[in-house]
């Protein structure tokens, strides 16, 4: 009886990880779009038979990837109705992030008709829906990684040789990735118009709940997605090198990088007022830790 809810456990733990993985690759390749007006416009105004064929299409595509890779662990001789279900569940996943970072936005309001709701999404949901689907294929799961593996990593970590100039070189390494993963991100979505017209809606808790996912988002791509060198990472020992006070620092240097291209592209100066570039720079944040977090992945 044990043995069995051992396993059923096991099962709902794997589960949850295929979800957090998805989840993590589809913000990885769909929050860039989020960020562009032109995809808000034509979901709204996107008519039925539209909505319907990007919809198809979709799922058409994300069948054929989840045939090869998908976002789960990779299972020998998988049948074509798990890679059914699969697709289903990661254009499930591709919905709901799109639908959350859109109310987040405000995108999406009690005001918006639902036709107009419905567009947004679908439209906004594909890119995230790929993502979901590429999520192993580009993004290697490192579940697998042997006991070997593991127990080289943890000398490593506790050499006599891992001193304090070596915690700062880590640092300074992650800081770097960072800043240029933040950058990749969101240098293209700071010169627009977007975050102007998103600031003059965004209320005080939105900005808080913006704060919130970013930091979730950020930690969970790292440390729970089983991404790149994911338990390597957290035997790391640098200044900032744990879980928590690596993802807190991540962030603030994700949003100083947010805050020097909003300067740079002379969207914000120095004589608007302090609200203004909080406002812009959690904005840009978000996308911008996204990037910092892939960033990390990549040292």
């Amino acid at each position: 009886m044990g043995v069995k809810n051992k396993q059923n456990k096991n099962v709902w733990v794997r589960e949850i990880n295929d979800i957090v993985r998805g989840i993590c690759g589809g913000f990885l390749f769909g929050t860039p779009l989020l960020y562009t007006m032109e995809v808000w416009w034509i979901g709204s105004i996107a008519k039925p038979s539209m909505v319907m064929l990007a919809i198809a299409l979709t799922f058409i595509v994300v069948f054929l990837l989840n045939r090869t890779e998908g976002f789960r662990k990779p299972r020998h001789g998988s049948r074509p109705y798990e890679a059914l279900t699969d697709t289903i569940e990661a254009m499930a996943i591709g919905i709901g992030c799109s639908a959350l970072i859109l109310l987040l936005l405000q995108e999406l309001t009690s005001e918006t008709s639902l036709r107009e709701i419905l567009g947004k999404i679908v439209f906004e949901s594909v890119p995230f829906t790929l993502g979901v689907a590429l999520a192993n294929q580009f993004l290697a799961d490192t579940g697998a990684e042997t006991n070997s593996q593991t127990q080289k990593h943890s000398q490593e970590t506790k050499r006599p040789g891992n001193s304090n100039s070596d915690k700062l070189h880590v640092t300074l390494a992650d800081i770097g990735a960072t800043l240029i993963g933040a950058v990749v991100i969101a240098f293209n979505i700071a010169p627009t118009d977007e975050i102007p017209m998103l600031a003059a809606a965004v209320s005080p808790p939105r900005l808080i709940a913006i704060i919130a996912v970013s930091l979730l988002i950020s930690y969970a791509i790292v440390f729970e997605a089983g991404f790149s060198d994911q338990q390597k990472r957290r035997q790391q020992r640098g200044l900032f090198q744990r879980p928590i006070s690596e993802t807190i620092m991540s962030y603030l240097v994700s949003l100083i990088a947010a805050a020097f291209m909003l300067w740079f592209f002379q969207k914000l100066t120095f004589s608007d007022p302090w609200r203004m570039w909080l406002e812009y720079t959690l904005l840009l944040g978000l996308p911008g830790t996204i990037g910092g977090a892939a960033g990390r992945l990549a040292i």
